[in-house]
């Protein structure tokens, strides 16, 4: 079992129940919408949540050292991009 946190419109929040981690990143993204739009996200609540909101997010899993698992949906970051290289 995992911790999910998602961010969304600069926001992040956990859910406050553990979710399976071992589900598909498809299944966490269509869960995630359904918890956000129903307002079952303490401090996340989008009641007008278009379809597909997270269909391009990033599924992260991460493990603290305790083995805890942290589930991260988040939007896809382009790191570097637009940046010229010199040199």
């Amino acid at each position: 079992m995992g911790i999910l946190n998602i961010t969304y419109a600069g926001r992040s929040a956990d859910l406050a129940q553990p979710l399976d981690d071992d589900i598909a990143d498809a299944d966490v993204r269509r869960i995630a919408e359904e918890l956000v739009r129903a307002g079952e996200v303490a401090g996340l609540v989008v009641s007008d949540l278009p379809p597909n909101a997270f269909r391009s997010f990033v599924v992260d899993r991460l493990a603290d050292p305790t083995g805890t698992v942290r589930i991260y949906l988040r939007p896809k970051v382009p790191f570097g991009a637009g940046l010229a290289r010199r040199g």
